[in-house]
């Protein structure tokens, strides 16, 4: 399984799980990254801390400790 903060710029992936638990998961989802959900890997920092994606139509920055919680295809 490979972790959303392991893709590289200018990929589009497939969010196949979520393996975070309680707050940390629903915030995810309120950010509208779900099961199924495209995503658009716009930009990785060089130190890979944060990741900037487009979910969705809309641009939205996460760390790194997040995107390691979102599995993609």
């Amino acid at each position: 399984m490979r972790t959303l903060d392991k893709v590289k710029s200018g990929e589009t992936v497939t969010v196949s799980a979520l393996k975070g638990e309680g707050a940390l998961k629903r915030r995810i989802m309120d950010m509208g990254i779900t099961k199924g959900t495209e995503v658009f890997v716009r930009k990785v920092a060089p130190l890979g801390d944060p990741v900037e994606v487009t979910v969705r139509g809309y641009e939205l920055t996460i760390r790194k400790s997040e995107a390691q919680i979102i599995n993609v295809d």
